[in-house]
């Protein structure tokens, strides 16, 4: 798997050295939520357009560890243009991924159906625990902007 290994850290690095939907959205009619990990100091930035039920506009600021800051890059090209459903459906399953359980502390039942593509670059994360709240931040964030949209 050296292969796959190297293309999984290429794709992370990438993200990081040339991040996606870089920016701010006016807010409002932007949703907008601030995501912190005090452990590490990684600081997420979500800016969140929706329109009839759709994510039509994502914009990413922040700063952080080259994993807090790819795993936004990437989520961001994820969620734009997806029905909110289909986005909190991807977050649930990236958090599945992660090993992060449910509200109720029960592991979370990866629905096999909802694609992760170049996301699935940060599976390698769950090997070091301490940097699962890094990958995860930019999630955990976008919920909080969904829950303002």
């Amino acid at each position: 798997m050296p292969d796959l290994t190297d293309l999984y850290r290429e794709i992370i690095l990438d993200h990081h050295r040339n991040p996606r939907n870089r920016g701010s959205l006016e807010t409002p009619p932007a949703a907008h939520a601030v995501g912190h990990n005090p452990l590490c100091g990684d600081e997420i930035e979500i800016f969140l357009q929706v329109d009839d039920g759709v994510v039509t506009d994502v914009k990413v600021g922040g700063s952080g560890c080259s994993i807090s800051q790819s795993s936004a890059s990437m989520m961001s090209q994820a969620v734009k243009g997806k029905q909110v459903a289909d986005v909190k459906a991807l977050v649930r399953r990236f958090k599945g991924m992660m090993s992060i359980p449910d509200e109720d502390g029960n592991p979370i039942e990866p629905d096999l159906t909802v694609s992760l593509g170049d996301l699935e670059a940060l599976q390698g994360v769950v090997k070091f625990p301490v940097r699962i709240k890094c990958a995860t931040l930019a999630w955990n964030t976008l919920l909080d902007a969904l829950s303002r949209a």
